[in-house]
């Protein structure tokens, strides 16, 4: 089952904004004196660029098709992070690899905001199966995850900041909140990776009125 579902995943579209990403990284080593405050904003960048691939994960043009199979969407959705989970790990060493050593900001907050990123992509596509009939639901939650990252750098409270510079004193609570965000997207994609009861039901009350039915 792994082989099947690893070849309908979209790795054209998540390569392509990891290359992106590592791209945005990369420019920290050009940067110059300019580095020093640019390395941060560029990695949160190259972040979001990987994670707006990321959002793609659950597209599956067959999804109607496969719904039916016996194996739960559960566990459909926990096979798909696991099979893309390597792929993620070596993105984000190669994306802190490429920020030099003396302007890299820490490294074990930053990997809690890319965690965050990360999970957040995925269980946004994770809510719009739940939820809706889509079978790509990379787009609208592409867009939704563009537009929140906006809205929090440009219009977030600033006591209850999450971008915040390295040097500020609010670093170590912003990162108690990616924290919190963190395991709230752990338990949005969990609750929502179930099949829905009704849509599951009208689908099998269909089956058998069409069973009884037929000659």
């Amino acid at each position: 089952m792994a082989v099947a579902v690893s070849r309908t995943l979209p790795w054209g579209v998540v390569g392509a904004a990891g290359a992106a990403g590592l791209l945005i990284a990369a420019l920290s080593r050009t940067a110059g004196e300019a580095g020093d405050w640019l390395a941060l904003p560029l990695l949160r960048a190259a972040i979001l660029a990987f994670a707006m691939g990321l959002v793609f994960l659950l597209d599956d043009p067959a999804r109607h098709t496969t719904s039916t199979v016996p194996t739960p969407r559960p566990v459909r959705v926990a096979l798909r992070a696991a099979l893309v989970t390597p792929a993620v790990a070596a993105w984000w060493t190669v994306a802190l690899l490429l920020v030099p050593p003396d302007i890299r900001p820490p490294v074990a907050d930053m990997t809690l905001e890319a965690g965050a990123a990360f999970v957040l992509a995925v269980a946004g596509a994770v809510a719009v199966v739940r939820f809706s009939d889509l079978t790509r639901p990379g787009p609208p939650v592409a867009a939704g995850l563009l537009t929140s990252a906006l809205l929090a750098l440009l219009f977030w409270p600033g006591r209850w900041a999450l971008f915040v510079p390295v040097e500020d004193e609010r670093w170590a609570a912003a990162h108690d909140r990616w924290a919190v965000l963190l395991a709230g997207a752990v338990l949005v994609g969990g609750l929502c990776a179930v099949e829905p009861l009704r849509r599951r039901g009208w689908r099998q009350f269909r089956q058998f009125r069409t069973r009884s039915l037929s000659p």
